[in-house]
């Protein structure tokens, strides 16, 4: 057993073995959808499909009777009708967070759906397993004690989904009184109103009511500590006590395209002597993805060519002097953006007529499809500009990258609270983050847009707003977000979750449930090998697992490197 294990398993023997009221968590605090963007010229070259096809705003009599899957698609519909062909970000912020029927904050008809656990469309870690939650509190116990013990501490979650992980994390703080003490209050960042209704059910005292606050945002108190909760869409809208200053995020997308992004995040207050502790897990996944692709810019003509000689008759010669022929140019190339339009009837009805399996179940059809852009739009002028790493592929014809502008707002948000900005510092950078979610280590996510139903993947152009769509998070761009926003903070990892699970203690702290779980009277065989494959799926590097896929990248103040964090190469601080 490692040092920093050892440590860990001493620690979490404090903790109460069960935790109650589980449920399934998932977290996509996004911003709320913004005017569709104006018509762009797009090429016919679509992404997903075979067939060609062009578009126009004059929709033909054959697409206004078609039958939609969801009033959304219908309303997508009526939308790219008027403004043209629309970047994916602003499909996806339409599908996940639209009113008329958005995946997270649009029920449709008052519809009590449920997009978590067994009988939703997705598990995630801590649902799958209490240990998760609680390694996570435990790293913000770890972090507190390295950074010596601050006075004043918030705990933040992004996108808390059912409340799961922060009841989880709020279980472990418990178990230290003095950080407890130190917890000034809790802000749960969630945009929909019916998740927030879950995480009230799971955190507050039973028998209390949770109020609304002068400022718009939501205040109760919780169960597990004697401290408020807050609930606010964004930071920004959170109100901030004596102390505080106006921080503004590192415009990375300058501020011509700030009107496909939430506007609200471009600057916040921040309190000067407080300590942040901030987990964002599975959140960045569902955050809108513009894609681009290299593509040759067309070689422009020349206007005319020298004169021929012409007869005294005012008749062309016969006899015209040889046009010395000039070298081709050399090949440029330019960015052009992924679009999305409606697929055309006739390739509905082709796609109906294939996808009818023998039992008269029918697949469902992509409504929407991507195509390419026929000249560069606003988007591809700028945001494949902000990194060498976009850069350098530029001259590489065909080269895909998946860049998200708001991801990189919120990471820069993040390392500014932690560590201040530019021209106000944080006098005593202070907290931390840690970020759990998907993604390659150090590559540019391409062709990752996914949509998942039901446990399934299924096309993220099938059935608006009952589909969750998601994309890889770059982490590599995280972490210049936040170093080029702040630089009182340094980044580690990524590193595997599994890595980081295991370096916190996991294995050790599955055996205290086992151990625990069998001195219970009604405890079964059954309750022992759930234990087992819970964890062992949180950590399995296999194609089935979550140990290799997930990643882990913790943002913290800046010390030179003298100190790694636990779970990233750091040991537990002793209690």
């Amino acid at each position: 057993m490692s040092a920093s294990a050892a440590a860990a398993c001493r620690v979490l023997r404090r903790i109460a073995c069960s935790r109650l009221g589980a449920a399934s968590a998932r977290s996509n605090c996004l911003n709320h959808f913004k005017q569709l963007h104006r018509r762009a010229s797009v090429s016919s070259l679509p992404l997903y499909v075979s067939h060609r096809r062009s578009f126009c705003n004059s929709a033909p009599r054959r697409d206004e009777e078609r039958q939609w899957s969801t009033p959304l698609a219908k309303q997508l519909f009526e939308a790219i009708s008027t403004t043209g062909p629309v970047p994916l970000a602003s499909y996806m912020r339409m599908c996940l967070t639209g009113d008329v029927g958005g995946y997270y904050t649009g029920a449709i008809g008052g519809q009590d759906r449920d997009q978590f656990g067994v009988k939703g469309d997705f598990v995630t870690s801590p649902e799958i397993s209490q240990i998760f939650g609680e390694l996570v509190g435990l790293w913000f116990v770890a972090e507190w004690m390295s950074q010596g013990r601050p006075k004043k501490i918030q705990l933040i979650e992004f996108g808390p989904g059912r409340g799961t992980l922060m009841d989880d994390i709020l279980r472990t703080v418990k178990q230290f009184p003095t950080m407890v003490d130190s917890i000034d209050d809790v802000i749960m960042v969630e945009a929909s109103p019916e998740l927030r209704s879950a995480q009230i059910d799971l955190l507050c005292e039973r028998g209390t009511s949770v109020s609304e606050a002068s400022s718009g945002h939501f205040q109760g108190r919780l169960a597990h500590i004697n401290k408020n909760v807050n609930w606010v869409d964004s930071l920004k809208s959170y109100p901030t006590g004596k102390g505080c200053f106006l921080g503004e995020a590192t415009d990375l997308v300058t501020n011509s395209i700030t009107s496909d992004t939430d506007q609200s995040m471009t600057c916040w207050q921040i309190e000067k002597d407080i300590a942040p502790f901030i987990v964002a897990h599975e959140f960045f996944d569902a955050l809108p993805i513009h894609i681009f692709q290299s593509a040759q810019t067309p070689i422009t003509q020349s206007k005319s060519s020298p004169s021929s000689p012409t007869s005294t008759s005012g008749e062309q010669s016969t006899k015209a002097d040889p046009v010395r022929a000039s070298p081709p140019p050399s090949p440029s190339y330019e960015w052009r953006e992924m679009m999305v339009t409606p697929t055309s009837p006739a390739a509905i009805a082709s796609a109906q007529a294939k996808t009818k399996s023998p039992t008269g179940i029918t697949t469902p059809i992509e409504e929407f499809q991507l195509i390419l852009s026929s000249t560069p739009t606003r988007h591809s002028r700028h945001l494949p500009n902000t990194s060498p790493r976009y850069q350098n592929l530029k001259q590489t014809p065909g080269s895909i990258v998946e860049i998200c502008p708001e991801a990189f707002r919120y990471a820069a948000e993040i390392a500014t609270r932690i560590g201040g900005s530019d021209p106000t510092q944080k006098p005593h950078p202070s907290g931390a983050a840690l970020i759990l979610d998907y993604g390659p280590s150090d590559t540019i996510p391409i062709n990752s847009l996914r949509g998942i139903r039901h446990h399934k993947l299924v096309s993220p152009f099938s059935e608006p707003g009952l589909v969750d769509l998601s994309a890889d998070v770059d982490f590599t761009a995280l972490a210049e977000a936040a170093t080029l926003a702040s630089d009182g903070v340094e980044v580690h990892g990524p590193v595997s979750q599994a890595d980081f699970l295991e370096a916190m203690g996991i294995r050790e702290r599955a055996e205290m449930l086992l151990q625990a779980s069998s001195a219970v009277p009604s405890h079964t065989a059954k309750d022992g090998e759930n234990i087992r494959k819970a964890w062992k799926r949180l950590v399995d590097r296999g194609p089935s697992g979550m140990g290799k896929v997930y990643k882990a990248l913790a943002i913290v103040p800046e010390n030179g490197g003298r100190r790694r964090p636990v779970g990233f190469g750091g040991d537990v601080t002793p209690a």
